[in-house]
């Protein structure tokens, strides 16, 4: 990453580059560079680096505060709309440490401050008022992504209200001052990007993404009729198959339905994290799935495989390619095939930010598949991972082997297991202890949820609230500051003086 950052420096701003000096707060004008990168063709902007070149680094102590700044306001409908996610890396040139965005382009028009810009060699320029540019803007976007295909007789009785309810629930209970709790139906579907106008035909509706994601399914099938995905387990059976499972309904159940087979037919390792033991197979597969669903070219024919096999496991879909042959998973640079499927997505929690996926399977792939997964984008997209010996051997082990190897393993592994174990915990005890510590001291000034993550350097919203907030409130070392308002979003957290 070092050498692609002075790479980036030594070309220069570019109409996909652009520097940000910023030394202890971020530069007003950012959010229009980030609108102007997502409304052209994406784009990597780098903070604490002046106009020519030169890496000026951020002040150490403002870099949390700055990164927090910078996500809250992409995610403030009033300030960026609609709202989006991004990756920030903290890198160090020279002993200077700057930020670096990558900034996808996006399916969608944003607007900032309720303005929209775009971007040429020049810069940013705000082209709100004029109405060619932002019509050929909106055309561009209409015809660049398939999703975005509107359907003006659609309404909303077309869509399945239990679905929208599961994802504001989703949403509100990941982040309590999420817009979506206090939308009506019809809201949250349009401010989430999935209603649009067809600036070819002048006609306004609902758009395919809005479709697979959440409507009935005969609604779905009548729009798109060859949609599925074809779950297939062939262990004993390899000419038809030992279990199947034909998945034709909208993306949400399509992703739980198909992470419940992966989970049903593959084992799941022993994989310590740390201290903490972690399921791989959910890291792995649950992205994997994510991705196969999001990157989707859901305009064409090709039927959509997920087969599980004695010694491999492969997935096939149709696919608009960004560049042919095989990705790296390593170096990959992140594409939205589907930039307003994968947002919805990600506010739900299937996935998180743009690229996680990658870096997941990068980071956890061999350690589960025992071999290193490969990924060929092609006019269809295929992801294989054969299995190395140890996931062979628990994919292939039959009732009679797990009892013979139960029997032997059991008494000598105890030894070892214990010897572990005990090691571990006396670690782990420490180390909470400390982060306990650490906490109840920083909170003697009353602080939010989010000022503790970023003083923790946490990023995991849900284990922070479930593993370290909740029981801290329990045993009664932290207070609620608005104790008869749990969920307010003025909450704050002290430490309990007695």
């Amino acid at each position: 990453m070092i050498e692609k950052i002075r790479d980036i420096l030594k070309a220069g701003e570019f109409i996909n580059v652009e520097f940000k000096e910023c030394k202890r707060e971020l530069p007003k004008n950012v959010y229009e560079t980030v609108c102007a990168f997502l409304n052209r063709i994406g784009g990597e902007l780098l903070l604490g680096v002046k106009d020519n070149g030169t890496v000026v680094g951020i002040d150490p102590e403002y870099i949390g505060k700055i990164r927090n700044d910078f996500v809250t306001s992409l995610n403030n409908i009033n300030k960026f709309s609609p709202t989006v996610y991004l990756t920030i890396d903290e890198i160090e040139i020279d002993g200077k440490k700057i930020l670096y965005i990558y900034i996808p382009e996006s399916s969608q028009v944003h607007r900032c401050s309720g303005k929209i810009y775009d971007r040429n060699e020049d810069g940013d320029f705000n082209i709100t008022d004029n109405t060619t540019l932002v019509a050929n803007l909106y055309l561009r976007k209409q015809t660049g992504f398939t999703e975005n295909t509107v359907y003006p007789y659609v309404t909303m009785s077309e869509f399945r209200q239990d679905l929208i309810s599961y994802a504001r629930k989703i949403a509100t209970v990941a982040r309590q001052d999420h817009p979506w709790a206090n939308m009506t139906d019809e809201e949250l579907i349009k401010s989430a990007g999935l209603f649009k106008k067809d600036w070819q035909t002048g006609k306004e509706g609902f758009t395919l993404a809005a479709i697979l994601l959440l409507a009935k399914d005969d609604v779905i099938l009548s729009a798109v009729p060859h949609h599925r995905t074809d779950a297939v387990l062939r262990k004993i059976d390899t000419d038809r198959y030992d279990d199947r499972d034909l998945v034709r309904t909208n993306l949400i159940e399509s992703y739980k339905r198909l992470v419940a087979f992966a989970e049903k037919h593959l084992p799941d390792p022993f994989y310590l994290e740390g201290d903490q033991r972690i399921s791989i197979r959910s890291m792995v597969m649950r992205e994997v799935i994510a991705n196969s669903l999001i990157h989707r070219e859901y305009m064409n024919h090709f039927p959509a495989k997920f087969i599980i096999e004695r010694d491999r496991l492969y997935i096939e879909n149709s696919n608009k390619p960004h560049g042919y042959g095989v990705i790296s998973i390593q170096d990959s640079r992140p594409f939205p095939k589907n930039p307003a499927i994968s947002a919805f997505f990600r506010e739900i929690k299937f996935c998180e930010e743009l690229g996680s996926g990658f870096r997941k399977v990068a980071r956890y792939g061999k350690a589960f598949f025992g071999i290193d997964p490969v990924i060929e984008e092609k006019d269809i997209f295929k992801f294989e991972a054969k299995y190395g010996k140890d996931l062979y051997s628990l994919m292939n082990v039959d009732e009679k082997t797990t009892e013979q190897v139960t029997e032997q393993v059991t008494e000598q592994v105890t030894e070892q297991v214990t010897e572990q174990v005990t090691e571990q915990v006396t670690e782990q005890v420490t180390e909470r202890d400390k982060r306990v510590s650490k906490i109840l001291e920083y909170c003697r000034e009353p602080r939010s949820s989010s000022e503790i993550m970023n003083y923790l350097d946490l990023s995991h919203r849900e284990h922070f609230r479930a593993e370290i907030l909740k029981p801290l409130l329990d045993s009664g070392m932290l207070e609620l500051t608005v104790p008869d308002k749990p969920n307010s979003p003025n909450q704050k957290y002290i430490t309990n003086k007695k």
